[in-house]
């Protein structure tokens, strides 16, 4: 089991230094020589590093993050001998030749240097906290709206609808009438919705929640997908923003991935690009590695009012 682990961690590796025997990448690129103190072995005259060593003991862990797994480091050397005669043996045979094996090595290629581009790119424009503040107030501002706390009632006709607002206005009490004439599954506790802000309710509900005053309700029947609604609010207040503190890991993502856009839109203008096909306009085919673990406050997605 832990040999098979190895060998799945150890295959990107692979796909990554198809080529390395001659310390140079598919593409003609040269690449860093290993130092002989960085040295665990040699095969055929071809150096294994031991920064090899360690990123296939990253990758088990990583692969494995509940799991405590404790390889010898002896049979990972191992290992990487073996995948290294490999390696040579696929060269010797000219595999790389082959176009599903060049294409898999230029993929991997591109995703390794791509991410190594990035990690520079912050290096030379290291993110200051005051950025990533400023990032949170401008998303917090956009995000400042009101909550509401409001019951309905659903019923299937307008007519329906119409008689309840008759009643309210005789002065009948709205939980009441919601328990006995209320569709929705919100009646067992008098067309109670609890606390919401109006992204998380179809438009024409939310409409009439934001006209109203607290404890007001509706005068008119109002009609949704779901049917026709009396809408009574009983009280609004101002969304709290989440602390800085708490978001900062995300805001830091997102501001990550607005730079990287950036960094890309230049590179852009001074690069010829040549679009093969016309599934989709230049601007779409490139897409930043660096996402937003999540965001600060997820927009919230449409449900009925129930």
């Amino acid at each position: 089991m832990k040999r098979t682990m190895v060998l799945t961690a150890l295959s990107f590796a692979v796909l990554a230094g198809c080529n390395a025997g001659s310390n140079k990448t598919s593409e003609g690129l040269a690449l860093a020589p290993v130092s002989d103190k960085d040295t665990v072995a040699i095969v055929n005259g071809q150096p294994i590093s031991r920064k090899a060593l360690e990123y296939v003991k990253a990758e088990i862990a990583r692969g494995n993050p509940n799991a405590k797994i404790d390889i010898p480091e002896d049979k990972l050397v191992q290992e990487l001998i073996s995948r290294e005669l490999l390696k040579q043996e696929a060269i010797r045979k000219q595999l790389p030749r082959q176009p599903d094996v060049a294409t898999r090595i230029r993929y991997t290629q591109r995703a390794v240097l791509s991410q190594a581009d990035m990690q520079d790119y912050f290096k030379q424009h290291p993110i200051t906290e005051e950025q990533i503040k400023a990032e949170y107030d401008q998303l917090v501002g956009s995000m400042k709206q009101s909550e509401f706390k409001a019951r309905h009632i659903l019923v299937k006709t307008k007519e329906e609808a119409q008689d309840i607002i008759k009643q309210l206005d005789a002065g009948a009490e709205f939980a009441k009438l919601a328990e006995k004439y209320s569709v929705g599954p919100s009646a067992k506790s008098g067309g109670d919705l609890g606390w919401f802000s109006p992204q998380k309710m179809v438009q024409p509900f939310s409409e009439a929640v934001i006209a109203l005053e607290n404890g007001q309700y509706t005068k008119e029947p109002v009609k949704t997908r779901f049917g026709w609604h009396v809408i009574l609010r009983e009280d609004s207040r101002e969304k709290t923003p989440p602390p800085f503190e708490r978001v900062k890991p995300q805001v830091e993502q997102m501001l990550k991935r607005k730079m990287i856009q950036q960094h890309i839109e230049e590179l852009k203008k001074q690069a010829d690009i040549k679009l093969m096909t016309a599934e989709a306009p230049v601007a779409t085919t490139v897409e930043s590695s660096v996402k937003p673990e999540s965001a600060p406050v997820p927009a919230p997605a449409e449900k009925s009012e129930e």
